[in-house]
């Protein structure tokens, strides 16, 4: 994960430092070399990431631009598995208060994955090849029985989160605060992230090895996932991590006795947008009202708030794990934006049930395989789309011994370790504890806008850093940041013993 200068190919000596952009001007088809003219497979990829030349809003084609390694179908697979547990848990939540059945959650899934397929095209694989997949926003799940009880209706939910979101990209607010915000607070984030998750899915998995009286097939599964990890590790093989762990975490378990079967078979989702918004059928909600919006107003600004966390989060992990002199084909906060919120219009208006931000399961291994993003994102939607039409790729998907070991060896110790190397030097070490402390008090977006404000302030972290700050920079945006976050939370009843400001949002 270092940023160490990386060979060059076996038969001809590595360039002078001086002379190295010079060495990379051309096209990338210009520039590519077969892997065999290399020494190892690792350089061969720090090379790739070196001489790709993304284009915004121009066609970014395949072989001409960019091409497709087989370490492309890890993130695919790892994307492909997350968005099917994702969108499942969104669709649940919502189904449930909403008195809507399992068919319901199913179908839904099936229409997401598709919708979703032509987005990741159409933005990540050709247009914007920088703008990371449009994902699902985990976060917001714990969010929807309140959304739902408050009287939300789920289209206007989504097209104010997407029509914010728009606002926040087209101002470039994004990038602005992804720039203020420290190794120490950043780097805080991603361990608080990182621990949340791993824990949440090692419980999960025990749950579920308990339901079925077998709770040993949970110990066993996860005591092997640690050891292929450390292996995998050892050989610098960790993007294999994902496959391999589904792999033995499902044959673990099914050899042990757990019960599996197959139950989705191959067909296509209602795809009518009448049919989802109908007053009888899909949603059974109708068309939203003014009223749908102004109930949903402050949980669209707070889901929009905490995309800069989670998106700067998925930033740095590439960041970290990209050669040097790669800064073209990191993942652009606010071309995610637009790629987000654009899906996220669309995919409401359409009928689909997912709230878009940035794909963590699909980036973070992209990452770890040393890999840009157009390539996996073209492979992630073909698998969506294989997943949604065969139906029986969804059962395996979201199976639990197979789901929580691709969750924690695809995401969060990857989060973890990221969060490490970021606040193993320099004076990070304050602001990454007082980010975890008040993450643990809020939630992340609280713990983030905090420690933003009080790390720029000189308050703890660096006080060189500090003030070298503008005031714009060092209290006025930080602190409407944490005003408008924490007035928001208080508005609908997110701050811990405080009731809801508004009686319409109390729960």
């Amino acid at each position: 994960m270092s940023n160490t200068e990386i060979p060059t190919s076996g038969s001809n000596p590595q360039p002078d430092p001086a002379d190295y952009d010079n060495e990379l001007q051309g096209s990338y088809a210009e520039l590519h070399q077969p892997s065999s003219s290399f020494e190892n497979r690792d350089a061969y990829l720090n090379r790739e990431l070196q001489i790709m030349q993304p284009k915004r809003w121009r066609a970014n084609l395949p072989f001409r631009d960019y091409r497709f390694e087989y370490e492309d179908t890890i993130p695919a697979m790892a994307a492909t598995i997350g968005k099917v547990v994702m969108v499942g848990a969104i669709a649940a939540t919502f189904a449930g208060p909403l008195g809507l059945g399992e068919a319901f959650v199913l179908e839904n899934v099936r229409y997401e994955l598709l919708i979703v397929s032509f987005f990741i095209i159409v933005f990540s694989g050709f247009f914007l090849p920088t703008a990371n997949l449009a994902g699902t926003h985990g976060p917001l799940i714990p969010l929807i029985p309140i959304v739902v009880a408050a009287g939300g209706h789920p289209m206007a939910f989504g097209l104010l989160i997407g029509a914010f979101g728009l606002l926040l990209a087209i101002s470039k607010g994004g990038s602005l605060l992804a720039n203020l915000t420290s190794k120490g607070v950043c780097g805080g984030l991603l361990l608080y992230l990182g621990f949340i998750g791993t824990t949440s899915q090692v419980k999960n998995l025990f749950t579920w090895a308990e339901g079925i009286g077998m709770s040993h097939i949970a110990f066993i599964v996860i005591l092997l996932t640690i050891i292929l990890y450390a292996l995998l590790e050892n050989f610098n093989k960790r993007w294999l991590a994902v496959p391999l762990s589904c792999l033995l975490g499902g044959g673990v378990a099914f050899a042990l006795g757990a019960p599996f079967e197959f139950h989705t078979g191959p067909g296509l989702p209602h795809m009518s947008p009448m049919y989802w918004w109908g007053e009888n059928t899909g949603w059974m909600l109708g068309l939203p009202t003014v009223e749908s919006f102004i109930v949903v107003l402050p949980f669209a600004v707070l889901a929009v708030a905490m995309w800069s966390p989670d998106f700067l989060g998925h930033q740095v992990f590439q960041k970290i794990s990209y050669p040097k002199r790669t800064e073209k084909v990191l993942m652009d906060i606010d071309d995610t934006m637009v790629s987000a919120s654009v899906r996220q219009v669309a995919g409401s208006v359409l009928g689909g049930t997912n709230f878009a931000s940035s794909w963590g399961t699909y980036i973070v291994p992209a990452a770890i395989a040393k890999r840009p993003i157009p390539a996996g994102a073209v492979l992630t939607a073909l698998f969506c789309v294989i997943a949604g039409l065969w139906g029986y790729p969804m059962d395996l998907a979201i199976w639990e011994p197979v789901m929580c070991v691709a969750l924690i060896v695809g995401v969060f110790i990857p989060l973890l370790e990221a969060g490490m190397e970021m606040t193993r030097v320099g004076k990070t070490t304050q602001s990454a504890a007082i980010v975890v402390f008040a993450s643990a008090l809020v939630n992340p977006a609280f713990g983030w806008s905090i420690t933003l404000l009080l790390d720029n302030l000189g308050l703890i972290g660096s006080k060189e850093r500090s003030a070298s700050l503008s005031k714009m920079s060092r209290w006025i945006i930080p602190g409407v940041m944490f005003v408008v976050l924490t007035g928001v939370m208080a508005v609908v009843g997110m701050l811990p013993g405080i009731p809801a400001l508004l009686p319409n949002f109390r729960h």
